[in-house]
């Protein structure tokens, strides 16, 4: 008998028993599936092979799942437990109806089992990928984990487990980071103070914080996000963005709502990202060589947060006090961190059409960029720890592709089975060196097979981005690598002829054909009658046209060789709103 086999029945064979040393300690993954504690998930996985323990407050039967939507239809299924003293594992698949269906192959093992008057746990193991039609292929992408339990072992597929059922999306690949014991290490909080929520769809709110004093350099080695309980929902994300340090102290504390014609002047230079987290996202440290650099004179004194608040249906009197938690230490580590923004510029011209189920969108970071600011900061390149990718409820799977010479390398980040409430960083097995005249693409692909109007690049959840947030060391003076199509060659596929010139208004007037006279080019764009067909050969189209680069450095300004603005700053803070390519791009 194996040790494991002897371990399991040695298991059984304890009553009351929970810890289980010889196997729960090599767990290195844990997650709580249900809010109520109920439901705790551990795993493990190598090349090959994931086992997973469950361990659930009843004496019944416990559920696991793989769904591709996070709904029981076309899901890969466990269902197991211990009755009368003899465990049991048993492996399910779900067709259209949801109707459960016993696999005639069956790929989940059982490794062990113990149950108790309380708990019960349940511990098995399949293959990544089993080669069974019926099973989901568990890959690094985003995996939707479907659960139940009940209070009564399993008879049979009409055995309902009721309202003790949930789903939750995690990354079962994603490397785990060492982390530090936090209790010895200072931090500090940057929260809004119980600020009004807005009563509308969307609202981004922007406040300047002052870091903490220091005579000396630290490191920031970890944050934590501090959503305020009930608001998991609300709050999209979180940016904190790095000032000017010449401002007037003053305007510390001072907020407003960003983006709006009456915001404050110093918002305006709070541009480069400092850190950034997105909602269902975790707690994120930094690996043991680097850091987070603060307290030198080359490090920001003032940051601003940007909280970006979903309110779909118009809640009113919401007050929030959410925010992070960031830790510090004075033992430096190596290297400087810094954050890199590529992908599609955020603006309305960033168009998707309606009523497609693949659309294609790219982001590009050129290798003119790279090789400008690389040969200029670091001739030795830069180290990609993590990734965010980030987009809106219309994408369904990003990635970000590295080419070098011409030939491309392995994919730096991707996420196949995106989902819009779980975002987080991903750390990379593997760090990647970006090196002078490499080329980055942000590809993101949406589904609007149900959206009758087209859907604009923008800040609204019902807008939509296309972003990589790449994490690197060491630092250097790049803060946003990123394009965008070229607006008039995009009208030119619906037949426009010609825009009224100068620009005095945004969005833009057309001037001709007639059909289109007098429209802004987001109304003519949505009087276009839009097709699959016509939809797919606009895509086809954008992705043949010239694009516009940005290449900024953290102070806003652009390197000179490939960075292009776009428009006067008077027409920026008139319209800021409208989200023209002004630059204040969010997430």
């Amino acid at each position: 008998m194996t040790s494991l086999g002897f371990c399991a029945l040695l298991l059984l064979m304890i009553s009351g028993l929970r810890q289980v040393s010889c196997s729960r300690q090599t767990f290195t993954n844990t997650a709580l599936l249900d809010a109520h504690g109920k439901y705790h998930l551990r795993w493990r996985y190598d090349e090959r092979t994931i086992v997973f323990e469950a361990e659930v407050e009843t004496t019944g039967y416990i559920g696991f799942g793989l769904s591709p939507s996070g709904s029981m239809a076309h899901s890969d299924m466990m269902i197991g437990g211990v009755e009368n003293g003899k465990p049991y594992v048993q492996d399910f698949y779900t067709g259209t109806n949801r109707e459960v269906h016993l696999d005639h192959r069956q790929d989940y093992h059982l490794e062990y089992a113990i149950e108790n008057n309380t708990h019960t746990i349940l511990c098995f193991s399949r293959d990544l990928n089993t080669c069974d039609m019926d099973d989901k292929i568990i890959t690094e992408s985003t995996v939707r984990v479907i659960w139940a339990y009940h209070s009564d072992d399993f008879k049979n597929v009409h055995n309902y487990h009721g309202l003790n059922r949930g789903r939750k999306s995690l990354r079962l690949l994603n490397p785990q980071h060492h982390q530090d014991a936090l209790e010895s290490f200072p931090f500090f909080e940057i929260k809004n103070p119980n600020i009004t929520i807005p009563f509308k769809d969307t609202t981004y709110y922007c406040q300047i914080f002052m870091l903490p004093e220091l005579k000396r350099k630290h490191h920031i080695i970890r944050i934590e996000p501090l959503i305020q309980k009930g608001h998991e929902n609300l709050i999209h994300h979180i940016l904190l963005y790095q000032c000017d340090s010449n401002l007037n102290e003053s305007e510390v504390g001072m907020g407003h709502e960003c983006y709006h014609p009456n915001m404050p002047d110093s918002f305006l230079t709070c541009e480069s990202v400092f850190f950034a987290w997105a909602i269902g996202g975790q707690s994120f440290s930094y690996p043991d060589h680097v850091g987070l650099s603060i307290g030198t004179s080359n490090d920001p004194l003032y940051v601003m947060m940007e909280v970006h608040y979903d309110n779909p249906t118009f809640q009113e009197g919401l007050t929030d006090s959410s925010g992070l938690r960031l830790f510090y230490t004075s033992e430096l580590r190596q290297f400087d961190a810094g954050v890199l923004e590529t992908g599609v510029w955020v603006s309305l011209y960033h168009i998707i059409p309606p009523g497609v189920s693949e659309y294609l969108s790219e982001g590009h970071c050129t290798k003119e960029c790279l090789q400008e600011v690389l040969d200029h900061e670091m001739p030795l390149g830069i180290n990609v720890f993590a990734v965010l990718l980030h987009s809106h409820l219309a994408g369904r799977s990003l990635r970000t592709r590295h080419f070098r010479n011409g030939k491309e390398l392995q994919l730096l980040a991707y996420d196949d089975e995106f989902d819009f409430n779980f975002q987080e960083f991903q750390y990379l097995k593997e760090e990647r060196r970006v090196l002078s005249g490499d080329h980055l693409i942000t590809e993101c692909k949406y589904n609007t097979i149900d959206r009758k109007n087209v859907t604009w690049g923008g800040l609204s959840t019902r807008d939509e981005m296309c972003l990589s947030y790449l994490l690197y060391y060491p630092r250097i003076d790049l803060s946003r690598c990123e394009s965008l199509p070229d607006q008039i060659q995009q009208l030119t596929f619906i037949g426009v002829k010609e825009i009224y010139s100068p620009v005095t208004a945004w969005p833009f007037i057309i001037k001709s054909p007639k059909k289109y006279r007098n429209l802004t080019f987001t109304d003519a764009m949505d009087t276009f009658k839009w097709s699959k067909k016509k939809g797919l050969a606009f895509n086809k189209f954008v992705l043949q046209q010239p694009i516009n680069v940005r290449c900024s450095k953290h102070n806003q300004e652009e390197w000179p060789q490939v960075g292009q603005d776009c428009c006067p700053l008077s027409f920026i803070l008139f319209y800021v709103r409208m989200t023209c390519e002004q630059g204040l791009t969010t997430v």
